[in-house]
């Protein structure tokens, strides 16, 4: 016979027939039946907690959640780094979020600082080299490793480089031709509109954006 006990508990069609049942007498034999089926389960989980007298103190308290357990939080960050890189920032915002004291998120993101296992700024050279290769500008690049937790200085910083360098010139330059691809034969106040409205979304200047449609979209 089906005595519904998973583990400790009981199942879930079980727990349909506990409603309107439990406690109260019954009249008629398909009732009294029930009223059996209940005893029986209880019965059953009985002999199972029984089984394991020490179950009732499974729990320890000293198994909780610690917002001020360091060696925790460490374990924690080297999860979040093992499955992807991340600023410092962004770490200790995970770090935070997982509910721990932002002092000792502070101590361990610092701590792996020192060790070279964050890097702020390489970080930020990736995430910028990223955001060129899909047709960013200057502008969305700063705004993406804000978004990424890297500091206001560091990106400053990164962009500036690379728009020394001539990256998001050159991006401007490439999403310019694919918009002037995609909208050949539209007119040319139509095929302008969708570059504007591009190099905006991607946060390319305008004078870049304006010599770009001055020769690609004549």
């Amino acid at each position: 016979m089906h005595c519904g006990v998973r583990g400790f508990g009981i199942s879930d069609a079980d727990r349909a027939d506990d409603g309107p049942y439990v406690g109260v007498a019954r009249r008629g034999s398909a009732r009294r039946g029930t009223g059996m089926r209940r005893s029986g389960r209880r019965r059953a989980v009985d002999r199972a907690v029984a089984s394991f007298p020490d179950a009732a103190d499974a729990f320890d308290p000293a198994d909780a959640f610690d917002p001020a357990d360091e060696d925790a939080c460490r374990e924690a960050a080297l999860r979040l780094l093992d499955a992807a890189a991340r600023s410092s920032g962004s770490l200790r915002r995970r770090l935070t979020d997982k509910g721990y004291a932002a002092p000792v998120a502070d101590a361990v993101v610092e701590r792996l600082v020192q060790v070279r296992l964050i890097d702020d700024l390489a970080y930020a050279r990736d995430v910028t080299r990223h955001c060129a290769g899909r047709d960013m500008g200057s502008r969305g690049a700063f705004e993406e490793l804000l978004r990424r937790g890297v500091a206001r200085d560091v990106a400053s910083r990164v962009v500036a480089e690379a728009e020394s360098d001539g990256v998001f010139e050159d991006a401007a330059w490439e999403l310019g031709r694919k918009v002037a691809c995609r909208t050949e034969g539209l007119e040319r106040a139509a095929r302008l509109r969708r570059l504007w409205a591009a190099g905006g979304r991607k946060g390319h200047d305008a004078e870049t954006l304006r010599r770009i449609a001055q020769e690609l979209f004549v």
